[in-house]
């Protein structure tokens, strides 16, 4: 029990730039997807899927980035452009988690986005139990239509974010976090 609590009170976000090779193997990234997809799912609705980006789908996903920012920034430059093309080649492997949350008769929409970020989570978890480091984002292209039609999801799908997944390049520092003094309350008293 002790390791598993030092583990999470030892996890740490690693900028994307930051994260090196190794990667996870193939045999590890279907532990991750796996421990990712064993989150609470009231409902049995599975409002989540994956989308992994490695080896050069990183870099033909970098295209479509770069290929919307250029649409709508004609006057980005090349570094701008570059900068853009590389959003998802900065880390050895990146998974998008998906949320599929939609009306359902018994399950609130909320319960299901809640489903969605428990596995991105889940997955930023195990990466840092197999011992590499994860950061997890949202950036602008998370958010354009454009680049999620591109990238293959359906109408309804949102990206819960972008799981940047490697070695770190040095050991992380970590941030402060906040007094649970200033977070926590306590009904009644």
């Amino acid at each position: 029990m002790q390791d598993a609590i030092h583990l999470l009170k030892t996890r740490r976000s690693v900028k994307p730039i930051e994260l090196g090779e190794p990667g996870p193997s193939e045999a590890e990234l279907e532990t991750l997807l796996t421990v990712a997809s064993r989150v609470p799912d009231h409902g049995k609705l599975i409002p989540w899927r994956f989308v992994v980006f490695a080896g050069d789908g990183r870099l033909r996903a970098g295209e479509v980035i770069e290929a919307t920012f250029r649409a709508k920034q004609s006057e980005a430059t090349v570094d701008q452009l570059a900068f853009e093309r590389n959003r998802l080649a900065r880390a050895p492997l990146v998974v998008g988690v998906v949320s599929r949350a939609g009306p359902h008769a018994k399950i609130p929409e909320w319960e299901q986005v809640l489903s969605a970020g428990a596995a991105a989570m889940s997955l930023v978890l195990s990466a840092h139990a197999l011992g590499y480091a994860a950061n997890w984002i949202t950036e602008w292209y998370a958010y354009d239509r454009n680049v999620l039609d591109a990238l293959g999801l359906a109408p309804n799908e949102r990206v819960a974010g972008f799981i940047h997944i490697g070695t770190p390049v040095r050991p992380p520092e970590d941030r402060p976090r906040p007094p649970l003094s200033d977070i926590v309350t306590r009904f009644g008293r």
